[in-house]
């Protein structure tokens, strides 16, 4: 009986994993491998193509375009970051402390999370093109009497500002979940100690809470490095390519601009800088945590 029954559960396990993994590999593994095969091509997205090696991997180093949106999507990746993990701190611990309505308030401020990117970012495209410019001409400011989409070196700052508020949301829970599992007999032993403000936060919340620190700030650099939807909804990478982020770039000039092939390239590099960075992030804070 004993046999049969662990048969039967080996026999469920696969029938439930099988198709998974058979999706898994149809839509992740697959398309995968097929862009590295044409990352060694010169295939423009339709017709014939001719192999040629190296070459896609050697002009990327050698189109600045492609530095400049690198660049850029560091940039704002490192802004947005740091953003919203500070606002997401703050929050949590304002909503983790003894106030009225907290739980309507949790909600509340999770509401951005739900709205899709695209919707959110058309919705800021008119509040910086029509509301923030009436307003910066009825206080006189000539900075804000335009609108910041269509200004070079304000256009980043828009979305950073749309990316952080609709990423805020997440991050407060998870920071939220951290704060609760530290015990309050942790800080009735600090507040005997006279650990009080920034000492209680510094030395007793911030190092139970770290493991939820290193999970928000690795999915923050990834999703902000993966930026697309703002920029879609927002710039469309202007002006004068100052916003064009890597994926918005790789969409744009592979699918409609013939590159498919040196995009496919640049998608590579992209996924091993993604990997690279987020392994890197892992093993400094897992270390940090093994410390503390």
């Amino acid at each position: 009986m004993d046999k049969k029954g662990m048969t039967g559960r080996k026999r469920t396990f696969l029938m439930i994993t099988i198709p998974i993994v058979l999706l898994f590999f149809c839509f992740n593994t697959l398309p995968l491998i097929q862009g590295i095969i044409y990352s060694f091509t010169n295939f423009k997205g339709y017709g014939s193509y001719d192999w040629v090696g190296l070459r896609n991997y050697i002009d990327l180093f050698q189109d600045s375009r492609v530095g400049n949106s690198y660049l850029f999507t560091f940039k704002l990746a490192i802004c947005a970051t740091i953003v919203v993990n500070v606002i997401s701190l703050v929050l949590a611990l304002g909503l983790n402390s003894k106030i009225k309505f907290k739980s309507a308030l949790r909600g509340a401020y999770f509401v951005p999370n739900i709205l899709g990117a695209l919707v959110v970012g058309y919705i800021f495209n008119y509040f910086f093109t029509y509301i923030l410019p009436a307003f910066g001409k009825m206080i006189g400011s000539g900075t804000l009497s335009s609108s910041m989409l269509s200004n070079e070196k304000l256009a980043w700052v828009a979305v950073v500002i749309v990316c952080a508020w609709q990423s805020i949301a997440m991050n407060t829970i998870i920071y939220i979940s951290g704060l609760q599992t530290v015990p309050e007999d942790v800080y009735e032993a600090g507040s005997i100690d006279g650990a009080t403000g920034w000492k209680k936060f510094k030395n007793l919340t911030f190092p139970l809470i770290l493991p939820f620190f290193t999970i928000n700030m690795v999915l923050c650099v990834k999703n902000f490095l993966m930026v697309f939807d703002q920029i879609m909804a927002l710039t469309k990478g202007g002006p004068a390519q100052s916003t064009e982020s890597i994926s918005y770039l790789i969409y744009q000039n592979g699918m409609g601009g013939g590159q498919f092939g040196f995009q496919s390239a640049n998608a590579v590099i992209f996924f091993i800088v993604i990997v690279g960075i987020s392994v890197f992030q892992l093993g400094v804070l897992g270390k940090k945590e093994e410390q503390l």
